[in-house]
């Protein structure tokens, strides 16, 4: 049995047997390669002590905070988020609520009530750009200082640079999927981009065409590129399989419908009803299209299906963690 995992959130308190651990600090949004580099050095120094493991993350994302009139397309919320540090062998997730007060709080408010007194690290592990506190006055000097000054330990890690010498971001990622270039986007992150949601009941159109479909509310920020995806569906008991995915309006059957994710499971008939599900995605195959009716988005549905499975039938992990969520 492994140890568990946990997810803390708002203000709780943290528990006695979490205290004194090795803290990699970041928003972390869709946990990719870059992450990964901060999150690995973390890991590495709370083995090398022998002390718990913890992400320290803000809830809402602190872009959101501050222009909340402008969409942000989250990677990975906070249940994703905590699935992903979960499998990469963390002890917890904490996630600081970021609001109006703590946005207003000195970087050395920060360093006492949060890294000192709430969290009593031992060690602190961050990215060069990580700076906190009002008007972002603390940076890795003043973390350093600080950490001399508290009694606590931190390393700042390079920002991570892809085969062609680019920075990994967020926002990179974020273009890539927003263009439907999911394999692209896989590359950056070091795993297939996945969402999380439970399965809803839907106009059962799909079963009528054959092609019965498992419905995914995503959240209104998802800028995933509307059309046609091979994908892996993963069940609450963690059973996996594959599939093709539409992301969408369904255009050929609504004129006004809100964006569904909906997948249609291979070799599959069980009830998902209810069930929290995960799509991972490894290849766009078309955009969406309007047909002139039924019949010839049923012969479009099957083509579908062929080329999702040759394409699946032919994938490999991209790391650990990818071999985890996706295979």
């Amino acid at each position: 049995m492994g140890k568990q995992f946990r997810h803390i959130t708002g203000n709780a308190t943290l528990d006695a047997s979490l205290r004194g651990g090795v803290v990699a600090i970041g928003n972390f949004d869709g946990v990719h390669r870059g992450h990964q580099a901060v999150l690995e050095r973390a890991l590495e120094e709370a083995e090398r002590r022998g002390v718990p493991a913890l992400v320290l993350a803000f809830e809402p994302h602190p872009r959101k905070f501050f222009r909340p009139d402008v969409p942000l397309f989250i990677l990975t919320p906070s249940a994703m988020k905590a699935n992903l540090l979960s499998e990469l062998g963390f002890d917890a997730l904490v996630e600081q609520s970021f609001t109006r007060e703590f946005a207003g709080h000195s970087a050395e408010s920060f360093v006492i009530d949060v890294l000192e007194q709430r969290l009593g690290i031992s060690h602190a592990v961050t990215g060069v750009d990580f700076h906190f506190g009002k008007d972002r006055q603390g940076g890795p000097a003043f973390l350093m200082a600080s950490g001399e000054r508290h009694g606590f330990g931190v390393s700042l890690v390079d920002a991570f640079r892809d085969e062609s010498a680019e920075i990994i971001s967020s926002s990179r990622i974020r273009g890539l999927l927003e263009d439907g270039e999911v394999a692209q986007a896989a590359g950056l992150l070091g795993y297939r981009f996945t969402v999380q949601a439970e399965v809803t009941g839907g106009q059962k159109l799909g079963r009528t065409l054959g092609f019965p479909t498992a419905n995914m509310t995503l959240p209104a920020d998802v800028a995933l590129r509307h059309g046609i995806y091979a994908v892996r569906f993963r069940r609450e008991d963690g059973s996996l399989h594959d599939g093709v995915a539409s992301f969408g309006r369904r255009p050929t059957v609504t004129s006004d419908g809100a964006p569904l994710l909906e997948t249609f499971v291979f070799d599959f008939s069980d009830d998902l009803y209810g069930e929290t599900c995960r799509v991972s995605f490894f290849g766009f195959l078309r955009g969406e299209e309007k047909f002139d009716g039924l019949d010839p988005l049923v012969a479009q549905m099957k083509r579908d299906e062929a080329e999702a499975r040759a394409l699946l039938a032919g994938v490999r992990p991209l790391s650990d963690l990818d071999a985890r969520i996706a295979f």
